[in-house]
């Protein structure tokens, strides 16, 4: 004991000493603890950045977006309404005096408004159906906005009699007789079509602008004399058997007159003026059927003419695109090489990086994301990732410096010791094509030592991984193992013909870049041979299923929401219509061998791994009946399996945060119920 110790106890005063705490790994209980960014929007002088900031719930299990404040220097970060439940959508109107968000109280979403000089607060709808794609008018007078409406019912041709009165008769029929009957994470869908809807900012009743048996999407734009507004839709009879054509519209405000200004075969939507008003920018392709088209921006003068792409060189897909302030150039998000990035391109086509790593709005997996704006004086902010932090602000001012605006973890992954992620690139074993994937290595990893390993496969497959934060991933790192993720071919941001190496032909010989990515690891010694485990989910859940029926190299494998067999998805995912046109040659009595040759099923006689599945019982992607046939034929083959059914989750499992914590104590269950001591 030191003697300024003893003094102090000699004077009777407590002495506190502290221990230094050292970091664990993370835990599952965690992830109600992390938050992330989204949405984020400049105030019109650039002085401070309205966002969602999205927190988990712990009571409700459900993710909570509120309203947050921040001034351009990071230092005033406040709510703009503390207690609110639930707000989404923020817009500054053009002269920066008032916040329009919706906010969600239970009984649908509403608009709200916030005057910023008084603090007062106020609902300006009390709308049937939630609203969304909103939009000031340049004058500030009026919100533009889509809403569905009920679609006229169509007449039955059975009469049935009526129920005696106070008779308990069970609920009648539903009668399906439309392209699109059910959607995942909505269920059966009721007759509806998305129409543009104007509002006085005052309140009021909501103007019908457009009509008829289409949808008329978003983003919506005026026109800078606030004239008219600017939608995507496909008015064309049978929409609903074309799932990705659209065109570019506007509609007058005075007459309600619909004009078209492109059209061709592909999506075309998102278009915006140039704030001078002498531009139009939209975003589409060409379709030619493939299963991946890079989305590109295209500009033509506002009567029509000098139409061009200003991203044709690129060959990566466009995510979202901006106006710069003098309308010179446009601002163009999209992901390269696993990483989102931010580039300018002039209206001669010349592009420059501004940002890299943006993404970070989820917390599971480490797939792209995230959203940036432009602000009126040229600055722009974003949402940014990296692997040791989820979705946090970063302002990039006209000049200087980006300066990161929020640090909305910094109160628990400090406290939290994090597998390192390290790059790594393979040559495929099967045509020696460089495949890039990540490493995460156990919070305590020890070089030298060979470490049970873990291989999580994408899914999509037209999408990618990257070096974001993954809840998940690090999850499984933080048990012991190191988790290899990767972007095999048909993964997106490598360019259009990478990806549509699938095209027609996958699951196939991304097998083999899976494959020769493990084997580096293992050829290191970093990997231990004998314990390999494999999982992954939609499209990750397919090659899982690929793989064990190749080869019986992995311990142990978790098919997550997969299809087996090509024949029965395509018939009874929510999608089918473009499932049958894009990713196969036509359907499938068409074409039965084609659909067998690349069904998991097929290899089903070859599995010998220990193989569980997981699926939500409520998903209408890659329904439950996938996993079920493939469960019931491996029960047939006597080979280890077991059937992990979430109740009340779609596609999306993860959406749940406590669904997130289960989906990966069963994966990590699995693989250690089947470690290699018994097989």
């Amino acid at each position: 004991m030191t003697s300024r110790i003893r003094y102090l106890l000699a004077l009777g005063l407590a002495v506190v000493l502290v221990t230094p705490v050292v970091a664990g790994p993370l835990r599952p209980m965690d992830v109600f603890d992390l938050e992330y960014a989204s949405g984020p929007r400049l105030s019109p002088d650039g002085s401070q950045v309205v966002y969602v900031r999205n927190s988990m719930s712990v009571q409700q299990d459900r993710r909570h977006g509120r309203l947050w404040l921040v001034s351009r220097d990071g230092r005033r970060h406040r709510p703009v309404n503390p207690g609110v439940a639930s707000e989404s959508s923020p817009r500054w109107s053009p002269d920066g005096s008032r916040l329009l968000y919706l906010t969600d109280q239970g009984q649908g979403s509403q608009l709200h408004l916030r005057w910023l000089d008084s603090g007062l607060t106020a609902p300006i709808s009390t709308l049937p159906s939630g609203p969304g794609d909103l939009t000031w008018s340049p004058d500030g007078r009026f919100i533009a906005f889509t809403m569905k409406t009920e679609a006229e019912k169509s007449k039955s041709w059975v009469t049935l009699p009526s129920k005696p009165k106070g008779a308990n008769w069970a609920t009648p029929p539903r009668v399906v007789d439309s392209v699109r009957y059910r959607s995942d994470g909505a269920g059966l869908v009721e007759r509806t079509h998305r129409q543009v809807f104007v509002l006085p900012t005052e309140g009021g009743t909501p103007r019908q602008l457009t009509q008829g048996p289409h949808d008329h999407q978003g983003p919506l734009a005026w026109s800078p004399d606030g004239r008219s507004i600017y939608f995507s839709a496909n008015l064309e009879p049978e929409a609903d058997r074309h799932p990705v054509e659209s065109e570019v519209h506007v509609v007058d405000l005075s007459d309600g007159r619909v004009r078209k200004l492109t059209e061709r075969d592909g999506p075309d939507g998102s278009a915006r003026p140039s704030p001078d008003g002498r531009w139009i920018a939209w975003r589409g392709y060409d379709d030619r059927k493939l299963g991946f088209h890079a989305n590109q921006v295209s500009v033509m003068r506002a009567d029509g003419s000098e139409r061009r792409s200003l991203t044709a060189t690129l060959d990566r897909t466009v995510r979202d695109f901006a106006w710069s302030p003098d309308s010179r150039a446009l601002y163009v998000s999209y992901d390269d090489h696993g990483t989102g990035t931010i580039a300018r391109v002039d209206l001669s086509g010349e592009r420059e990086v501004v940002a890299t790593g943006m993404g970070g709005t989820g917390l599971g997996r480490p797939y792209g994301g995230g959203s940036f704006h432009v602000g009126r004086s040229g600055g722009l902010v974003y949402v940014k990732t990296d692997p040791t932090h989820p979705g946090d602000l970063v302002l990039l001012p006209r000049r200087g410096e980006a300066r990161r605006l929020t640090q909305l973890n910094d109160d628990i992954l400090p406290h939290r010791k994090l597998g390192r992620v390290e790059e790594l690139w393979a040559s495929s074993s099967h045509d020696g094509r460089r495949i890039q994937g990540w490493v995460i290595y156990p919070p305590d990893y020890r070089p030298g030592k060979s470490y049970p390993l873990i291989l999580e496969i994408h899914g999509g497959p037209f999408a990618n991984y990257g070096d974001r934060f993954t809840a998940e991933l690090q999850l499984m790192a933080a048990a012991g193992y190191v988790v290899l993720y990767t972007n095999p071919r048909g993964s997106t941001s490598y360019g259009s013909e990478f990806a549509n190496l699938i095209h027609h032909a996958y699951p196939g010989d991304d097998y083999f870049d899976l494959l020769s990515c493990v084997d580096v690891l293992v050829e290191r010694g970093v990997a231990d041979p004998e314990q390999l485990y494999v999982t992954g989910g939609s499209g990750g859940g397919v090659l899982t299923a690929w793989i064990v029926g190749r080869t019986d190299r992995f311990q142990a494998a978790v098919v997550a929401k997969p299809v087996i067999n090509w024949e029965s998805f395509v018939l009874t995912a929510d999608a089918y219509p473009y499932f049958a046109s894009y990713w196969f040659p036509g359907p499938p009595w068409e074409h039965p061998e084609h659909y067998r040759a690349r069904s998991p099923l097929s290899l089903v006689g070859n599995v010998t791994t220990p193989t569980m599945l997981l699926t939500g019982e409520k998903d209408y992607r890659t329904p439950i009946t996938e996993s079920e046939q493939y469960y019931q034929a491996l029960q047939l083959r006597k080979v280890p399996t077991a059937l992990v059914r979430f109740p009340d989750a779609s596609h999306g499992i993860a959406s749940k945060p406590s669904y997130l914590i289960a989906k990966v104590a069963y994966i990590l269950g699995w693989f250690d119920k089947h470690d290699g001591s018994t097989k």
